[in-house]
């Protein structure tokens, strides 16, 4: 019998080579600009096997940066710059979409090199210290309350950073709706305090995080556009006492965009069985994640709980981590100290399976 994680498959418009994905990890190798540069060209290029790649998080505009050294969207050079990266993935023969990230409130001022606007749902800072460009975790800032009127022009920030992927050339675009970040904040009473048509309610909790998604499915369509989602995660100080109160609504409110899919980091929680929710709320396919293997990324696809499964630290070491599962080799361990820092060391170094035979 075949392992299905290695046949190809589409979700929406992208064709994949496998099921298997590359998980969007945060390097802080992006160049001056928050460009992306000939490191992150050859990052991407030698990962290219991977059915799809999804990128690290990518801000959408000025304001979204909260980390040092994180790659944007929204300026000329950045988009020449991910023009690179899509080529090279391309000539791999590689799908790669880019994973739009705003962080909202979870920003410390100094990763950023400008000065910009902090905003969020509340005027509410996140208790949670941020790593500073020395990596030593420091306070974020107290942000400013959005107003309501201020949204549908957010919203159409998060659209352009879409339509700037797609000229790029990249393939497809995954909103980070989870980790604590903006999306996740409007969705969480932890950080939402609003007494207006975006708070209280779970259906007004996800009203915004839907005009995002509507938003960006109209620029370039909803096949070209996936959703990254982790029901009670924890981080960044979000409450997760009742997950499916609003993770529902979320789901109901973009099964008629026709997604490309949703991207789940599952937590395993005792009370929800978060693939099978996602199931019954939503008929885009599933990318599974979180501390899974082959075989147990096999088994959920047998049992047809998901549709494409996602590693994060096994790409790391592994750029060549399709043929390895493929043939069953040992993976390497990746050098943990070098994930943040070490420019091309622990980065574009680690070699490939032929290379270490």
């Amino acid at each position: 019998m075949t392992n299905p994680l290695f046949d190809s498959f589409s979700l929406g418009d992208l064709h994949l080579s496998n099921r298997i994905v590359m998980s969007p990890m945060t390097r802080d190798r992006a160049g001056p600009g928050d460009v992306p540069g000939a490191l992150m060209v050859e990052y991407y290029r030698q990962r290219a096997s991977a059915g799809l790649i999804v990128t690290e998080g990518v801000q959408p505009s000025a304001a979204g940066k909260g980390y040092w050294r994180t790659p944007g969207i929204w300026s000329e050079a950045q988009i020449e710059g991910w023009a690179k990266v899509a080529d090279a993935v391309h000539a791999e023969g590689g799908r790669i979409v880019i994973q739009i990230m705003h962080c909202g409130r979870v920003v410390v001022p100094a990763n950023r090199g400008y000065d910009a606007d902090i905003i969020a749902p509340s005027a509410l800072p996140c208790p949670d210290l941020v790593p500073g460009p020395d990596g030593v975790p420091a306070p974020t800032a107290m942000p400013r309350a959005l107003d309501a009127a201020e949204l549908p022009a957010l919203a159409e920030e998060f659209a352009q950073a879409a339509r700037n992927a797609r000229a790029a050339g990249i393939d497809g675009v995954e909103l980070h709706a989870a980790s604590g970040y903006l999306i996740n904040q409007f969705m969480n009473p932890a950080s939402n305090h609003r007494d207006d048509a975006f708070g209280g309610s779970p259906e007004n909790l996800v009203r915004f995080p839907l005009m995002v998604l509507k938003a960006m499915a109209d620029a370039i369509g909803g096949g070209r556009v996936g959703l990254r989602i982790s029901p009670g995660n924890p981080y960044n100080s979000m409450d997760v006492t009742d997950p499916a109160a609003t993770f529902g609504p979320l789901l109901r409110g973009a099964d008629p965009l026709n997604l490309a899919y949703i991207h789940v980091a599952d937590m395993a929680l005792k009370d929800l069985d978060t693939l099978a929710f996602i199931r019954a709320n939503c008929r885009a396919p599933i990318i599974a994640n979180n501390m899974l293997n082959a075989e147990t990324g096999r088994a959920l696809i047998d049992g047809g709980r998901a549709d494409a499964i996602s590693f994060g630290r096994a790409f790391i070491a592994n750029p060549d981590l399709v043929e390895r599962l493929k043939k069953g080799a040992p993976l390497a361990k990746p050098d943990y100290s070098l994930l943040y820092t070490g420019e091309e060391k622990g980065y574009v170094d680690y070699p490939a399976l032929d290379a270490t035979a």
